[in-house]
């Protein structure tokens, strides 16, 4: 699957990265949970948002927090924007509303809010997968703000989501919206003005929207491209990187990557994680992360899966990989592994970082770290990694500081709480 292969033992460290705790949480499990955490990272403050609806802002240099707010359910996305007051900072939340609120970045102050369950719905039940979700943020320098909201409820067999995906201006006014009824993962904003779209991944569609990737004109919300990887079954795409009018996609439906031209055609796909036969099991990994930049695709995959049942007796040998090929023409350059499960990639001015947490069929704490690769230097090489004692749950990088979020787990079978609830924060080396 590549052309050299960098194991996790063999990366080099850096020094110790500063903390700051978080309060208390329930320790993770065995199995990786739903997002819980978000960090964010901004010239001059390291925002971080909690499963108990705690926003605070700290200091980038001396980590002494500045404000603290709480937000209307848990905190579970953050992002930045400029508008005519100054700098606000948005956050999305997972709880009985939806919420997504403006919070000024000097003070903490409520500047607005909206409410996703006014258009997705309330809960249907107590459940936290029930919950009014807004899955991503994404903004742009103009001071433009996007997000995606989804909400999920079960019938007995049947499952069904509405989604909305929303464009806001710089006060929290609604400038338009794309609903549907199927579950969106993820979204990204094409950098190149020029381009000026919003790519939309839906990674569950069983109802009458049929298209795992949507491109939206960022200005106005009309559709300007569908693909779909074409698979039976309702999983389609786990993630999209837009840039220069052309997408990288992590299919779900057939566990491959691939990098699409504007308007939709192929221009090459990559096996990643696909149904593989082991003994008498066949197994697969979903990729779940793209990111295109620097001339290069970075795909991540997932947990490994077998087709008949939960319980496996072995492991696909591309679980927890770090794949990243040539944007041209898909050839691989590298290969990482991973160690655990990964929420989210994070990049910025050619460095990638991944928080990798638990592998749920292994259980080594040794794994659990964030890791960080120069996408520009020789292939295989791998910048540097900082070990955590829990979890790794959340990742952000700016102008060459790291922030993640830890959150602590508990193994079902080895009975000891491993790591604390905190920000940790480092630099690139």
């Amino acid at each position: 699957m590549s052309a050299r292969d960098t194991e996790t033992a063999d990366r080099p460290r850096s020094g110790e990265f500063r903390r700051r705790a978080l309060g208390e949480i329930e320790p993770a499990r065995s199995r990786h949970m739903w997002t819980r955490s978000a960090v964010h990272i901004s010239d001059g403050r390291i925002f971080a948002g909690t499963q108990d609806g705690t926003v605070t802002a700290y200091d980038r240099d001396s980590l002494e927090p500045q404000w603290s707010a709480t937000h209307p359910g848990q905190a579970v996305g953050i992002t930045t924007l400029e508008g005519a007051d100054g700098p606000t900072v948005a956050v999305a939340g997972r709880g009985e509303r939806g919420a997504i609120v403006g919070y000024d970045a000097e003070t903490g102050d409520s500047r607005w809010r909206y409410e996703a369950a006014e258009d997705v719905g309330d809960p249907a039940d107590t459940g936290v997968f029930a919950l009014p979700y807004v899955v991503a943020l994404e903004s742009n320098d103009d001071g433009g703000l996007y997000a995606a909201a989804r909400r999920y409820e079960r019938d007995g067999d049947e499952r069904r989501w509405e989604s909305v995906v929303y464009a806001f201006g710089t006060d929290g006014t609604v400038r338009w919206q794309y609903g549907t009824d199927a579950s969106p993962i993820a979204i990204d904003l094409d950098p190149d003005e020029a381009t000026g779209r919003l790519a939309v991944a839906y990674n569950r569609c069983p109802g009458r929207h049929d298209n795992g990737l949507v491109v939206l004109e960022a200005e106005t919300g009309d559709l300007a491209w569908t693909w779909d990887p074409g698979t039976d079954g309702e999983r389609r795409v786990g993630d999209v990187s837009l840039e220069g009018g052309r997408a990288a996609v992590a299919s779900h439906g057939d566990k491959r990557g691939y990098l699409l031209e504007s308007g939709g055609a192929e221009r090459w796909r990559v096996d990643l994680a696909v149904e593989t036969e082991i003994g008498a099991e066949t197994l697969y990994a979903y990729p779940n992360h793209a990111c295109l930049a620097d001339g290069a695709v970075a795909f991540a995959t997932g947990n490994t899966y077998a087709v008949a049942g939960r319980e496996t007796e072995h492991r696909h040998p591309n679980e927890h990989r770090l794949a990243v090929v040539d944007a041209e023409t898909g050839g691989p350059l590298w290969d990482a592994d991973l160690g655990g499960f990964v929420n989210g990639l994070a990049s910025d001015d050619g460095t990638l970082v991944a928080p990798c947490a638990q592998n749920f069929r292994v259980r080594d704490p040794d794994t659990h770290a964030v890791r960080w690769f120069d996408l520009e230097s020789e292939p295989g090489d791998a910048a540097g990694t900082e070990r955590f004692d829990g979890i790794a749950a959340a990742a952000a990088i700016h102008d060459g500081t790291i922030a993640a979020i830890e959150e602590p787990v508990e193994y079902h079978d080895q009975g000891e709480t491993r790591g604390e609830y905190a920000l940790r924060v480092g630099s690139v080396v």
